[in-house]
C-alpha cells in the first residue's frame, strides 16, 4: 500500500515526502525495508516520525544512522524527523537528529500539537544557530521574526505560552537575582547565550497613553515589526485614541491586538456589526443584554434578552436580532496584559446544523469581548450560508 501511495503522488508532483507511522517503536528490519521500496518507487524525502514521543536523543540518533547505513537509496533523498514531546524530549531528539545527518526537522511554533505537543520549532531555529559550532548547518531562517511569531500563535490560537518557556516566554531574557542582573548589567553574555534582539524581542516597552500622538503611535508600531501606510495609521490612531481613553497605559502587548482587531476586522465577514450593548446583572438581579446591531445595509436592529448571566443574555440578544439559535459550545478567556484594565480577549466556538464556526473579540469589558466574539463567529456561519446558497437565518424557503 505504501508503494502504491508514494507511486500515485509521484505521477501528480515531483517532491514526495513519506513518513512511517510510529517509526521508533515498529521493528527495525522492517522499518528499512519499507523505506527501501519507497524511495524506489519515487519517494523524496522520508520522515521518520517518533509519533507517540517515545524516543531518546541517543536511541532516536542510533535509529537515524542505521536508516542511512542499511537503506538503499538513502543518499538520494533527505531525511527528516518528525518528534512529540510525550516525554518532554521533542526538541532534544531533533536536535540529535541534525547531529545525525537529519537535514529536515518539523515542528511547531510555541510546541503546539496533540497532547504534549510538537516539537519546539523556534527551540530547534535557536539551538542550531546558537550553538553553529556543533551542528554547523545553515538554517536560512530570520530569527528576529520568532518572538512576533510567537506572540501572533498565541494571540489567534488562545493558547498561552507559559512565561518561563525558553526563547519566547516572558521571562527567557529577565534576571531576578541580584548577582545576576549585576552580572547582566555589566556583560550580557555572562547569564545570556543569546541576546533578546537576536529573536525579535522589542528593546523596550514604550509605554503610550491618551497623550501619545500619531508619530509616537507609528514609531511604536514600527519597533513592534509593523508597516503601515498613512492612511492605516490615521484608521488605528483612532481606535487606539479609544482604547486610550480606557485604560491608563497601552503597552505593547494592546498595541498587538489592536492591530490584531484592525486586520480581522478588514477581512472577515461581517452580516453585523455591534454598535451598541447595554448589561445588568448581580446577586439578586435577573441578568439582562441589550444589543443595538447594524446590518450591511445600515439599518439598526435592538433588541434585549435575559439569560444565566451577562454573556448567555449578550449571546441570545444577538440571537433574538438575527433569528438564529447557534449553540455556544466552547469559550475561553484570555488576559492579554497587565492591571485591572487589562485587554481580554475571548475565543469562541459554535455549532449550527452539524458546523462548527469560530470567533474572537477583545476588549477591556470582558462582556462587550465576549458579545464581539459570538458576533464574529455567527458572522461566519451567515457568510458560509451566503456562499452554500442556504436560505437567509430567520426565513423559510419558498
Amino acid at each position: 500500500m505504501a508503494v502504491t501511495m508514494v507511486e500515485r503522488a509521484k505521477s501528480h508532483c515531483s517532491d514526495v515526502e513519506f513518513s512511517p507511522m510510529d517509526a521508533t517503536r515498529t521493528n527495525p528490519e522492517y522499518l528499512f525495508q519499507m523505506l527501501e521500496a519507497v524511495i524506489r518507487a519515487g519517494a523524496t524525502t522520508v520522515n521518520i516520525a517518533d509519533t507517540v514521543g517515545y524516543a531518546i536523543p541517543s536511541d532516536f540518533a542510533r535509529l537515524l544512522r542505521e536508516v542511512q547505513e542499511k537503506v538503499t537509496g538513502m543518499d538520494k533523498v533527505t531525511l527528516s524527523v518528525h518528534c512529540h514531546n510525550d516525554l518532554g524530549l521533542a526538541v532534544s531528539n531533533s536536535l540529535a537528529a541534525v547531529e545525525a545527518g537529519a537535514r529536515q526537522v518539523e515542528g511547531c511554533i510555541n510546541g503546539i500539537g496533540e497532547r504534549a505537543g510538537n516539537a519546539s520549532l523556534e527551540e530547534i531555529i535557536m539551538g542550531l544557530d546558537t550553538r553553529k559550532d556543533l551542528f554547523n548547518v545553515d538554517i536560512n531562517v530570520d530569527t528576529t521574526q520568532l518572538y512576533p511569531t510567537s506572540r501572533l500563535v498565541s494571540r489567534i490560537t488562545g493558547m498561552s505560552v507559559q512565561a518561563n518557556k525558553a526563547v519566547v516566554g516572558e521571562n527567557a531574557f529577565r534576571h531576578a537575582s541580584g548577582i545576576h542582573q549585576d552580572g547582566v548589567l555589566k556583560d550580557r553574555s555572562t547569564y545570556e547565550v543569546m541576546q533578546p534582539e537576536r529573536v525579535g524581542v522589542p528593546g523596550n516597552s514604550l509605554v503610550l497613553g491618551k497623550l501619545s500622538g500619531r508619530a509616537g503611535l507609528q514609531s511604536r508600531l514600527e519597533a513592534l515589526g509593523y508597516s503601515l501606510s498613512r492612511e492605516e495609521v490615521t484608521t488605528v490612531f483612532e481606535s487606539f485614541k479609544e482604547l486610550a481613553d480606557k485604560k491608563r497605559e497601552v503597552t505593547d502587548r494592546d498595541l498587538e491586538i489592536l492591530m490584531d482587531e484592525e486586520k480581522r476586522s478588514a477581512s472577515e465577514p461581517v452580516s453585523y456589526l455591534l454598535e451598541h450593548i447595554h448589561f445588568s446583572s448581580g446577586d439578586h438581579d435577573i441578568p439582562t443584554a441589550t444589543v443595538k446591531l447594524v446590518d450591511s445595509t445600515g439599518n439598526e436592529v435592538v433588541d434585549a434578552s435575559t439569560g444565566n448571566g451577562p454573556v448567555d443574555a449578550a449571546c441570545k440578544a444577538i440571537d433574538r436580532v438575527i433569528g438564529c439559535s447557534a449553540k455556544l459550545v466552547d469559550f475561553n478567556v484570555q488576559s492579554v496584559s497587565e492591571g485591572l484594565d487589562s485587554i481580554g480577549t475571548v475565543t469562541v466556538r459554535i455549532e449550527n446544523d452539524g458546523r462548527t464556526f469560530f470567533g474572537r473579540g477583545a476588549s477591556t469589558d470582558i462582556i462587550v469581548a465576549s458579545a464581539k466574539a459570538y458576533l464574529s463567529a455567527v458572522n461566519r456561519m451567515l457568510a458560509a450560508d451566503e456562499e452554500a446558497n442556504l436560505p437567509a437565518v430567520g426565513t423559510t424557503p419558498d
